[in-house]
């Protein structure tokens, strides 16, 4: 039986659409192998033939010949006459797509988030085995590629807005951080948000919490390499030992990951001096749950499928939250931890939506 044309038309757009994420996909981790192999860095530095990149990344060189032809054929490099043997094509990353795959400090810098997706999907068995059991997957079950991927992308962020941008639109805090007073970065992860906090205002205390041992050790080794000392520490916000010191408390893209999320920004709260403000960035989601959604959204959604939802669900009882925590839900936890002020500060972000809390 003949399907009717819209169908047809439906089924297809589907299947070109598939078939565009699958040519995606390969491009996201061959980008991570050249990422992690040296061997965009190799191409960076003026090396040519597939002999020498392999030579100058310390990888063999007929499967560093597959990667580099398929590059080529991808688009992401260029490749002289390809009429010539194999072993005498030489090969260019050009300047702009070389800002893209080894500029850490660009906003358009992406090798990190081939890293982070790499990193992300490798735990799938156990998300789909806490799909089936309603149970949560431990943090640390994520490795080195999602925590270091995470961190180096928003490490762009903080390298070029916080300073700039972001702490501005908070006039009274920053003012007053630039002469000095005590900052905690909770849920710092690898410590880049604490590091850029702690560039921008010489003057004041700045120190980096975090839960996960394994992220306060990069957070430490970050530091160290930035030739910054900084104090991190594996503990929570509850920790009564902290309580009332800081003037400005900072949680960067973490209150939808929390099991409990109003007993955590209870923590926060305790953590602040008198008149002292919580800054919370979390996901620029839409206002209300709308199908088909942006980029974004699905973006979102994505991680929170993927990573985000069975972190948040490891504790229990969990909030289970997700990625796709809405300014509405953070202001319901807001309230019930107890601030009595709640503000959406005007920061154009096509991430990250930001919020001044205190009181």
């Amino acid at each position: 039986m003949a399907r009717p044309p819209s169908t047809a038309a439906a089924r297809d757009s589907l299947v070109e659409r598939l078939f565009e994420g699958v040519l995606g996909m390969t491009d996201v981790y061959t980008v991570y192998m050249g990422d992690r192999l040296g061997l965009y860095r190799a191409l960076a530095e003026g090396r040519a033939t597939d002999g020498e990149i392999a030579a100058a990344a310390g990888a063999d060189r007929r499967y560093v010949r597959e990667w580099l032809e398929q590059q080529a054929v991808a688009g992401l490099i260029e490749v002289d006459e390809t009429s010539k043997p194999a072993e005498e094509r030489r090969y260019r990353l050009p300047e702009a797509h070389a800002e893209v795959l080894l500029d850490r400090d660009s906003l358009s810098y992406m090798a990190a988030f081939a890293r982070m997706m790499v990193g992300l999907v490798r735990p799938l068995p156990q998300v789909m085995g806490a799909f089936r059991s309603g149970e949560g997957v431990p943090y640390a079950t994520f490795d080195a590629d999602f925590l270091e991927g995470q961190g180096e992308m928003n490490r762009v962020q903080f390298v070029n807005s916080l300073a700039t941008e972001w702490m501005p639109a908070l006039p009274d805090v920053h003012g007053l951080l630039q002469s000095g007073g005590r900052v905690a970065d909770v849920a710092c992860g690898t410590g880049w948000s604490t590091i850029a906090l702690a560039r921008a205002y010489p003057h004041a205390e700045v120190e980096g919490l975090d839960l996960d041992p394994a992220s306060i050790e990069l957070a430490r080794a970050n530091a160290a390499r930035e030739g910054m000392e900084i104090r991190f520490e594996a503990r929570g916000a509850a920790d009564p030992g902290l309580s009332g010191r800081y003037h400005l408390v900072t949680c960067f893209e973490a209150v939808h990951d929390m099991a409990r999320p109003v007993e955590s920004l209870r923590g926060m709260r305790s953590l602040l001096a008198d008149g002292g403000v919580l800054l919370v960035a979390d996901e620029r989601v839409a206002d209300r749950f709308t199908a088909p959604g942006d980029e974004v959204e699905r973006l979102m959604y994505g991680f929170s499928v993927f990573h985000c939802l069975a972190v948040g669900r490891e504790e229990q009882p969990s909030a289970a939250t997700g990625t796709a925590m809405r300014a509405g839900t953070l202001r319901e936890y807001a309230d019930a931890a107890g601030f009595t002020q709640f503000e959406v500060l005007p920061i154009e972000n096509d991430f990250w939506r930001f919020y001044r809390l205190e009181g």
